[in-house]
């Protein structure tokens, strides 16, 4: 019997696939569980629209992903912090702290997104990749001053 998968199975397939499985096993355990419906023309149409719908909504939010990324790496963020001769900061900065500053200049973005491989530790610019969609990345300027 074709099914089509509302819900994730482990070992048989995933949400939205078309499968056949065994008859028994649909009726028993995947119609009951709300885990799969039978693959007829109306089911069928149905998820042809909401794989299209799928589509627009992912593309309109790469498209926004772009937009914050012209953006972001129009803009510097400056951050003061207390240094030492040399230019070496006592402690250093973080994501943290730079989601923070982005956050006051009115950008939601998480501080997990801001791929800071190490704290920044020294007077300067730095440039900082921020991953702001999974094939979208800007980088900004982060400019630290003295206190």
């Amino acid at each position: 019997m074709k099914v089509i998968f509302l819900k994730d199975v482990k070992g048989k397939g995933k949400a939205g696939e078309i499968k056949n499985v065994a008859d028994g096993y649909a009726r028993n355990h995947l119609f009951p569980n709300n885990l799969a419906v039978e693959a007829s023309q109306g089911n069928l149409k149905t998820l042809q629209a909401q794989q299209k719908s799928e589509e627009k909504k992912a593309e309109q939010e790469l498209e926004e992903a772009k937009q914050l990324k012209e953006k972001l790496e129009s803009l510097t963020v400056e951050l003061k912090a207390k240094s030492g001769e040399g230019g070496r900061l006592f402690g250093s900065i973080t994501s943290k702290q730079i989601g923070e500053e982005l956050k006051k200049k009115k950008f939601k973005i998480d501080k997990r997104k801001i791929e800071l491989n190490e704290p920044i530790r020294a007077l300067g610019y730095t440039n900082v990749p921020v991953k702001v969609h999974p094939e979208v990345t800007a980088t900004i300027k982060v400019h630290v001053t003295e206190k």
